[in-house]
C-alpha cells in the first residue's frame, strides 16, 4: 500500500535532494523523513535513494516511482480542492513569465479551472522583472517566474540550469565577442547572463533584443546568434551550439511563486495548487 504521506515525503526529498531541507519544507524532523522513506522502500520492495555523507540521488527505481508520485499527488490535490471546500467564486490575477506560459503552466491552470469553474482567471504574461513591478503595485495577486538576484522573497518551485541555445549546427567563434540574443530590460535572465560574462572577462555584442522569448527564439532559429533559456524549459527547435563546452558556464536560476500580501480565497487556492505542483514535469522541446 502506497501511503500518501510517504509519497509526499518521497517527492519532497527527491526535489530537495536533502532529508534536512525536505523536513524543513514539510515541518517534519529528519528522523520522521527517514522513517517515511524507509517504510516506502519496504512497501515497494526497492531501494529509492543512493545516500552517502555528501550526496543524495535517486536510484533508477526511485526515478520511476517519482513519475507516479507526482501524478498521485496532483490527483490528490485536485480531489482535496474539489471536495474540501464549497465552490469558489471570484477572480485571480496571475502573472507568469513567457517561458512558463509556453511550457508546463497551462496544464496546471487547466486543472484549477476544471475544479473551480466559477473562478475567473486574469493572466498577464511578461518578463519576470515587469511582473515584480506589477505585484508590487498591487495589480497582480500571484506571479510565477524567476527569482531576482539578491531578492529572497517567494516560495521556490524548482531550479533551472540556464543554457546556451542556437540553431542546430551552430559553431560560435569564441575569439570574437559572443553574439547575444536576449530579451529587453527588465529581465532576470538578461541580468544574470551579462553579469556572468562580465565577471568572467568575456566580450559580447548584442545582435538582437526582443520583448519576448518567442522573439529571441525566432532570431536564434534564423542564425543571428545565441540565446539563453532554462534547460528544462528550452524549446523552439533550438539546441546547444556545437562547441558549447567552450562557452562560459551559466548558473542555475530559481523559479518561484510570489504572492501579494492579501489574497482572496480563490487566489490562496491557486497558490496552494502551484506550490504542490511540479512545473518541471512538462518539458517543451
Amino acid at each position: 500500500m502506497l501511503n500518501p504521506t510517504w509519497i509526499q515525503t518521497f517527492a519532497t526529498v527527491a526535489t530537495a535532494r536533502s532529508f534536512t531541507d525536505a523536513g524543513r519544507q514539510l515541518g517534519l524532523s529528519q528522523s520522521s523523513v527517514s522513517d517515511h522513506i524507509r517504510r516506502l522502500e519496504q512497501s515497494v520492495g526497492r531501494r529509492l535513494f543512493i545516500r552517502d555523507t555528501h550526496s543524495l540521488s535517486l536510484t533508477p527505481d526511485g526515478e520511476a516511482l517519482l513519475v507516479h508520485a507526482r501524478l498521485i499527488l496532483e490527483s490528490l490535490a485536485r480531489a482535496e480542492s474539489q471536495f474540501s471546500a464549497p465552490r469558489l467564486q471570484g477572480r485571480v490575477r496571475l502573472g507568469t513569465s513567457e517561458d512558463l506560459a509556453q511550457g508546463p503552466l497551462p496544464n496546471m491552470l487547466a486543472a484549477f479551472r476544471a475544479t473551480h469553474p466559477d473562478v475567473e482567471l486574469e493572466i498577464t504574461i511578461g518578463m519576470t522583472g515587469k511582473l515584480y513591478e506589477l505585484i508590487e503595485a498591487g495589480t497582480l495577486d500571484l506571479m510565477v517566474g524567476k527569482r531576482r538576484e539578491s531578492d529572497r522573497r517567494g516560495v521556490p518551485l524548482f531550479r533551472g540550469q540556464l543554457a546556451w541555445l542556437a540553431r542546430p549546427g551552430t559553431v560560435i567563434d569564441v575569439r570574437q565577442p559572443l553574439p547575444l540574443i536576449l530579451v529587453n530590460e527588465p529581465s532576470v535572465t538578461r541580468s544574470i547572463v551579462l553579469d556572468t560574462l562580465a565577471k568572467g572577462g568575456w566580450r559580447w555584442r548584442m545582435v538582437c533584443t526582443s520583448s519576448s522569448h518567442s522573439g529571441c527564439i525566432a532570431a536564434a532559429r534564423g542564425g543571428l546568434g545565441i540565446t539563453v533559456r532554462a534547460q528544462n524549459l528550452s524549446g523552439g527547435g533550438l539546441v546547444p551550439p556545437v562547441n558549447v563546452d567552450a562557452l562560459p558556464v551559466l548558473p542555475e536560476v530559481d523559479f518561484i511563486t510570489l504572492a501579494a500580501r492579501r489574497l482572496s480565497k480563490p487566489a490562496e487556492t491557486l497558490l496552494r495548487l502551484i506550490q504542490k505542483s511540479d512545473l518541471r514535469a512538462a518539458r517543451v522541446d
